[in-house]
Parts: structure tokens; sequence; C-alpha cells
């Protein structure tokens, strides 16, 4: 793993230094482990091992080039990692979530468009006031996502996107064990929209606070 971990490093000072940029193909294996001072075994593995979490783009037959290295599509792996959670540190994840989307929120407040709003509301008025867990978790998901994106902010839409996997499963148990989580989650996200439509960036963050706050509550009374 040393000789591996060593074989990453290198390569990730190239694109660090700006030898290799975004898109950019890397030199042919044999050239680039001589370049390095690396075996080629050991090469190989430090490029699977960057492929796997979106560095580098490994194309049959063609090369390998660095990806784009958009932050959305190197933190897709945030949520991969998330998945393999215990069941108690999913309310470490909870936490985190309440630090980040609180302030998204807020950040929303300022950005979003009238058209944003009325496609959140056609989401609620759509979902009804008895929803299946399914359906009141599904539209959990896209409500809390359209907020962070009208946000602007594409680091933190990507951090809390891969946040969802754990906390998705803490909204699940909930809806199917505490009676009122339904209206709850329902009258929480009306409160979260009319603080936006009002453009009040305080209430945002506050109402999305009580939100993340009171599953959190919940997960923490279960465990």
């Amino acid at each position: 793993m040393a000789v591996t971990d060593e074989a990453i490093e290198k390569i990730k000072g190239m694109i660090v230094s700006g030898a290799l940029r975004p898109g950019d193909r890397l030199p042919k294996e044999s050239e680039l482990a001589a370049d390095l001072g690396l075996s080629r075994n050991s090469l190989r593995e430090a490029v699977r091992a960057l492929s796997l979490i979106r560095i580098l783009d490994v194309r049959q037959g063609d090369g390998t080039y660095v990806t784009s290295l958009d932050p959305q599509l190197l933190l897709e792996a945030l949520s991969f990692v998330v998945d393999f959670h215990r069941d108690d540190t999913v309310l470490e994840f909870l936490a985190v979530r309440r630090i980040l989307e609180p302030a998204a929120t807020a950040m929303a407040s300022v950005h979003i468009t009238e058209a944003e709003l009325d496609t959140l509301t056609q989401q609620l008025d759509a979902l009804g006031a008895a929803p299946s867990v399914e359906e009141l978790v599904a539209c959990d998901l896209e409500f809390h996502r359209g907020i962070v994106q009208a946000a602007g902010n594409s680091v933190l839409c990507s951090l809390l996107d891969g946040l969802s996997g754990p906390t998705t499963r803490a909204r699940v148990w909930r809806g199917l064990t505490q009676e009122d989580a339904v209206s709850r989650t329902l009258h929480e996200h009306r409160a979260i929209l009319t603080a936006l439509r009002d453009r009040d960036a305080e209430a945002a963050r506050s109402w999305a606070t009580v939100h993340i706050a009171s599953v959190e509550q919940w997960l923490r009374s279960t465990l």
C-alpha cells in the first residue's frame, strides 16, 4: 500500500502543479512509470484508485485522462462512503447537515427565483395531505435539493447530496414509527417555503434548522 500511496501522491502532484490539466491524457504507462520512478504495477494501482474517486477516467482502447475535476463529480464519491455508515454514525451525518443546510437555505432566500419557488409549491401541492412514506421521502429530497441548488453554490449542493444516503434512511424510519411525522414534515416544508417567498434569510435558516433537528432528535431517542 505504501508504494501505491506514493504513486497516487506523485500523480496528484502533477495535477496540482498543472503539469496535468483537466481533460489531459496521461503519458503512456511505460513512460509515466519511468518519469515518476515507479513500477508499472504500482502505477496501475494508483490509476485504478484515482479513477474510483473520479480524478482519472480510464477509457479502454483510448488511454487514461484527467477528468474535468468538477466539484460535483469529485464529491460523488462521498455518497458511496457514507452509505457504509454504522447506525450510530448517522447522527454525525445529520449534525453536519444541520450545520450546512440551514446556511444554504438562507443563501437561497436571496437567489431563488419566483419560478423556482412556484416549482417547489407545485411539488408540495401535488403531494397532498396524506402521502405515503415513500412519496414523502422522495418529495423531501427534491424539495431540499431544489432549495440548495437555488443557493448557487455547486460545492455545497454536492456535499449535501452526498449526505442524503443515511439521512434518507432516517426520514424513512421516522415516517414509519412516528405518527405525526408526515404532517410535521409538510408543515415545516410550508414554513420554509413561506420564509423563502418573504426573502427572510433568518426565518428560512431557523425553519431549516428546526426541520433537520426534529429528525435528529427522533433518531437519538431510538438509538
